[in-house]
């Protein structure tokens, strides 16, 4: 195993084992990706308040997300076509995710099924779902949920169009993947990622293929989804969901005042603020930067999370200290992932939570409860 010291470098191994098509899917964004990279930059600009002569025995950075007990304020965000950054990706994440203590959630478009992380994992999982034109096939995804002993539902908002992507456009990623001729050299080069796949029979959409009526194969599945993305979705198929589902909602993708506020009105658990990784709406706010006002509109009624641009334990030291009730990540995972399967998910976790731990104690903390903006230099922080 090589030396892991940060994110970073299992970005870097992923990107040497991962095919290119299903590392930039991962790791890229919208048009011009201004607003996923100032996801990750935007962090870098806050600055920490350093303390000393603090007794820095006996630490912690336990708490709960939508009642449940977490090592640390993170959960693993919905990533599709996990499973193809590294054979079973979302079965390896998950049991990584299980061992350490704190939530995985399983995409929609995920290559595992539902019933796949059901049966390798004991812990409760969350699962997001995407509202598609069907509702009798979401109607059967939630109570598939159900069954699967998820704890809660993560509802997608910020995809009912598709924001252009132009690397996968050029990759030829589509469902089923083009076979170009570049795809086909590329993958030559990749021989570790090329025998794991050769070893599992999951190399499609598991909770569609085979679950919706209309979708038999990949190349079906294709032409359903290019349709069913709703572009009408609003709040009323919010309460639709909420209705069905009965449990712990969590709403994803909130990214404006007024909507946190909708979003408290609706009845749901807890909030994402998030701009899908910035593969959305180019242009649009970095997570960090959306953070404060939505916390000052909503955060004593409502649990307000974030996500986006997470590479470091500081970064979510520095969301928490925001108010931030809890982060989730989705490409550290994902390096870590493609970079050594389920061993680097959890040296990903190893290395956020290490961070997290030494910054908190640094600042001068030993509880993350007790970490508020006061750990962080004025005027370096939105407001």
């Amino acid at each position: 195993m090589p030396v892991i010291t940060n994110i970073e470098d299992l970005r870097v191994l992923a990107q040497k084992r991962v095919p290119r098509m299903f590392y930039d899917y991962a790791d890229s964004g919208s048009w011009t990706e201004s607003t996923y990279r100032a996801n990750e930059s935007d962090f870098q600009k806050i600055r920490l308040r350093q303390r000393v002569a603090v007794n820095m025995e006996n630490r912690t950075t336990a708490v709960k997300m939508v009642g449940q007990d977490c090592k640390m304020p993170v959960a693993i965000a919905p990533v599709g076509l996990t499973g193809m950054q590294h054979a079973d990706g979302e079965i390896k994440a998950a049991r990584a995710a299980e061992q350490f203590g704190i939530p995985f959630t399983l995409s929609t478009m995920s290559i595992c099924s539902i019933e796949d992380i059901a049966a390798h994992t004991q812990a409760p999982f969350w699962f997001q779902l995407y509202m598609m034109r069907d509702r009798d096939a979401m109607a059967a995804m939630i109570e598939r949920a159900r069954k699967a002993r998820c704890s809660a539902l993560v509802l997608t908002l910020d995809l009912q169009v598709i924001g252009q992507r132009h690397k996968d456009l050029k990759n030829g990623l589509t469902a089923p993947p083009r076979p170009t001729m570049a795809n086909i050299i590329n993958l030559m080069t990749k021989p570790r990622w090329c025998l794991g796949m050769a070893g599992t029979r999951r190399h499609t959409f598991g909770n569609l293929v085979g679950h919706v009526k209309a979708v038999s194969d990949m190349k079906s599945l294709a032409a359903w989804t290019n349709e069913q993305f709703d572009p009408r979705l609003s709040w009323p198929d919010v309460a639709w969901v909420k209705e069905r589902w009965g449990g712990k909602l969590i709403l994803k993708g909130i990214q404006d005042v007024e909507d946190a506020k909708l979003a408290v009105q609706s009845g749901a658990d807890a909030i994402v603020v998030s701009n899908h990784g910035g593969r959305q709406l180019d242009g649009a706010q970095s997570s960090i930067e959306a953070l404060p006002a939505i916390v000052a509109a909503v955060g004593s009624q409502i649990e307000v999370w974030m996500d986006g641009g997470i590479r470091s334990g500081q970064d979510v030291l520095k969301a928490w200290a925001l108010g931030a009730r809890g982060t989730m990540i989705g490409r550290a995972m994902v390096y870590g992932l493609g970079a050594m399967g389920e061993a680097g998910v959890t040296k990903a976790l190893q290395v956020i939570h290490k961070e997290l731990d030494i910054t908190m104690a640094f600042c001068g903390h030993t509880n993350l409860q007790h970490v508020d903006r006061s750990i962080l230099l004025p005027g370096t922080y939105p407001t």
